[in-house]
Formats: structure tokens, C-alpha cells, sequence
């Protein structure tokens, strides 16, 4: 007998991952995106394998389900509870390394439109020859600390070397303070974890080079908002570039987004530096392979 399979409507397949899916078991397509925890719960109930994104995932109704194997197409699970889970007999797997190149790129991009200060000149046609030519500011040669040496880190590091940056990558275990103590630019890729939470505190924020500048696609988790923008207040950083990494995809009345947005120094995204076609291929392919592999009785990339 085929598994039920239920794909919420928030997970997009191409149509060969469609096709690939299929022949896995007896697929349920929901009409709708669920709006709620509820409606979530209601459209996975008497399913076996549940392909997902974080709506329900992340709230108590998720330990509502009993025997179920759940598939999603990112890392980010560090709120489910695994005893929880264990007492329900809920397995979960995730899509490790689906987002390296689209959030190195989202990095990449921002420093390039902050240093070189592109969206000025863009298009212009108001400004006379002398604002047009005013020096803007290279990455080539620039000190800039990886926090995290996972694979968004470690992929970030290979591509700034490549622009004549002078690279270091902060490894759990490694001196904090020392490791920004020259850094130009500091990239925050720590994945998140009882040693990473709250780490970038006042006393991190304190330390770093006068002038230098911090970039995060982390979850906001890891650092203290309030003391990132104290450092922007008294000119320890010139600016600063980040993905509100706790709020809900795409959700721009979140509070943390909306506290970053109300710096005029912070340039914010809406925790959209994974989305892009190559992750979305990427992840899907790997959320599939965990399906095969569950089916098969040799499950991978479990939470």
C-alpha cells in the first residue's frame, strides 16, 4: 500500500519533481495555503509523510500528529521539540546546504550595493559629473570575519577570497573578540544553537573595529538587536545589512524586521536571501530524496 503523501501548497515543485513525487505514494495537493496552525493540522491529518514549510511546524499543534514522517526543504528546525516529537513518534528531516549559494549570493550583493553604493547610481540623471564620480569603496583587500564555519560560511569564505578579500572564519570554540578585532566587515552565518544563542551581545557589538560594518543572514536569535543598533547610534559601525532572519517569511510587520527597518543605517530584507530558483530546485530534489529514503527504511538527514 502507497504512503499518503500531503505537499502543503507552500512547497513549490517543478513539474519533474511533481512527476517524481508521484511515484512515491498517493499525493494530496491542498487547494490552499494553510493561514493558520489549525488549518495546517487539518490538512496533514491521516497523512504519512508530510512535505512542509514552517506554518505548524513551529507551533504545538504539530504534536497533534502521531506517526507521521515530515520532510522540509530548509535546515531551520531548532524550535521542534524532540521529546516531543519522540513521545508522537514524528521524524523529521531537513534539506542541509539547499540555501549556500542563493544566501551567499544575498551577502554578496548586499556589500556590493552598500560599499558601492549602487542604488544612487542607478539610473541617475540629477546629479552632476562630480557626484557621479565620487569614490566608492571596493571589497578587494578588505578584512572580513565569517562567523560560522558551516557551509554557507565556509562557500561565503571561497567566494570572497575571490574578490582579493583577506578571509577569516569563526569556529565554535574560537576567540570571539580576537577574531573580529580587525575585521572590516563581519558576515554572521552562525546556524542556530544553545552555543550560538545571544552570543553577538553589547560586549561583541563594543569590541569591533571603529568604521567596520555588520551583515547577517542568521536568525536574529544569535545576536541582540538592540545593541547592534546602539553600535550604529555611536559610530562603531558605518551601516548594516540584514535578512530579519526571525521573522516569518515575507511577513514585513514582523517586529524584529520592523525594528530593523526603523534604522536609517540598516539595510533590511524581509527573510527572503534563500529565495531564489537554485534553492528552490536544490532543496525540493533533497526534501524528495529524504522521502525515498524514509520509504526505503534508510532515512537520511534526520533532525
Amino acid at each position: 500500500m502507497k504512503p499518503k503523501i500531503v505537499l502543503i501548497k507552500d512547497i513549490r515543485l517543478y513539474d519533474d519533481q511533481i512527476e517524481r513525487i508521484n511515484q512515491l505514494g498517493d499525493v494530496v495537493y491542498p487547494e490552499k495555503s494553510p493561514n493558520s496552525s489549525d488549518e495546517w493540522l487539518g490538512q496533514c491529518k491521516g497523512a504519512d509523510i508530510i512535505c512542509s514549510g514552517k506554518m505548524g511546524l513551529n507551533s504545538d499543534k504539530l504534536y497533534e500528529l502521531k506517526n507521521v514522517f515530515i520532510t522540509v526543504p530548509f535546515v531551520g528546525v531548532e524550535f521542534l521539540n524532540k521529546n516531543k516529537m519522540l513521545e508522537n513518534n514524528i521524524s523529521v528531516a531537513i534539506s542541509p546546504g539547499g540555501n549556500t549559494e542563493v544566501v551567499t549570493e544575498w551577502i554578496i550583493g548586499l556589500l556590493l550595493t552598500y560599499f558601492r553604493k549602487l542604488p544612487r547610481l542607478i539610473r541617475t540623471e540629477n546629479k552632476n559629473r562630480s557626484e557621479v564620480l565620487e569614490t566608492t569603496t571596493s571589497l578587494y583587500d578588505k578584512n572580513i570575519t565569517i562567523l560560522g564555519a558551516g557551509r554557507i560560511g565556509k562557500n561565503l569564505g571561497k567566494v570572497c577570497e575571490s574578490f582579493g578579500m583577506n578571509v577569516n572564519i569563526f569556529a565554535r570554540g574560537d576567540d570571539l573578540i580576537k577574531s573580529v578585532k580587525n575585521a572590516d566587515i563581519i558576515a554572521n552565518c552562525l546556524s542556530t544553537n544553545p552555543s550560538s544563542e545571544n552570543l553577538l551581545d553589547s560586549t561583541f557589538f563594543n569590541s569591533l573595529k571603529k568604521g567596520s560594518f555588520f551583515i547577517s543572514s542568521s536568525n536574529s536569535k544569535t545576536y541582540n538587536i538592540e545593541s547592534l543598533k546602539n553600535a550604529l547610534n555611536n559610530n562603531i559601525l558605518i551601516g548594516a545589512a540584514d535578512d530579519a532572519g526571525g521573522a516569518q517569511v515575507g511577513d514585513t510587520t514582523e517586529k524584529d524586521y520592523q525594528s530593523l527597518l526603523s534604522h536609517p543605517k540598516i539595510l533590511v530584507t524581509p527573510h527572503i536571501a534563500w529565495n531564489a530558483d537554485a534553492e528552490q530546485r536544490k532543496s525540493c530534489d533533497m526534501m524528495i530524496d529524504n522521502i525515498e529514503a524514509w520509504i526505503n527504511k534508510k532515512p537520511i538527514n534526520l533532525f
